[in-house]
């Protein structure tokens, strides 16, 4: 079975092989499902979801990262949080009913469609159980390395947060932090990318 990783079916890889593929930028696409204003104010840990997923999407800028945004049936639930939408002002969120962003063929279309070979998705958003657990899933279906930032990811419960993210973690995506990934990312405090991200880690 060829897939996003190439020759090599990603199910018959080992997990610990997997967890240590280094993060390449040139491979990731940052994916911000659905961190909306009408499902925020329950969320376990808000704050730090939206602290976390605004440094994820600083990085994805400064290393030119492909950033996809999601949100769930904006009419009743709102668009993206003002934190998010403000640093992307050029991205329209792919608006979808299904609770995986791979049941919107907007999604499945533009994720096709995104510069480079991108085999590897770094995941954050809400709520860790349904949409992000789903989407998680179906990308590792298809072939997809799937990184997801446990504190940028979150649940109206802790429970269902904890959940979510050992469901991600037995099918095989990589839980990681967002200060792991941004740290990976960039490799060295000597580049310019890690000056330019400093004074946002520092706050």
């Amino acid at each position: 079975m060829v897939t996003a990783l190439g020759n090599v079916d990603r199910r018959s890889a080992d997990s610990a092989e997997i967890a240590c593929r280094r993060l390449e930028a040139e491979a990731c696409a940052l994916i911000a499902v659905d961190v909306q204003e009408k499902l925020l104010p329950p969320i376990f840990q808000k704050e730090q979801l939206i602290k976390n997923s605004t440094l994820l999407v600083r990085v994805a800028g400064i290393l030119k990262m492909p950033v996809v945004v999601t949100t769930q049936y904006a009419k009743g639930l709102g668009g993206t949080v003002a934190e998010i939408a403000s640093l992307l002002p050029e991205t329209t969120a792919i608006d979808k009913q299904a609770f995986s962003c791979f049941g919107s063929e907007a999604f499945c279309s533009l994720l096709k469609r995104l510069p480079g070979h991108r085999t590897t998705l770094l995941l954050c958003g809400m709520e860790s159980h349904i949409c992000v657990m789903q989407t998680t899933l179906a990308a590792l279906r298809e072939g997809y390395l799937v990184h997801v930032a446990s504190d940028a990811v979150s649940s109206r419960t802790e429970w269902n947060w904890k959940i979510g993210l050992e469901r991600m973690r037995a099918a095989g995506a990589v839980i990681s932090s967002t200060e792991m990934m941004i740290y990976e990312l960039l490799r060295s405090s000597s580049s310019p990318a890690f000056k330019e991200m400093l004074p946002h880690l520092k706050g």
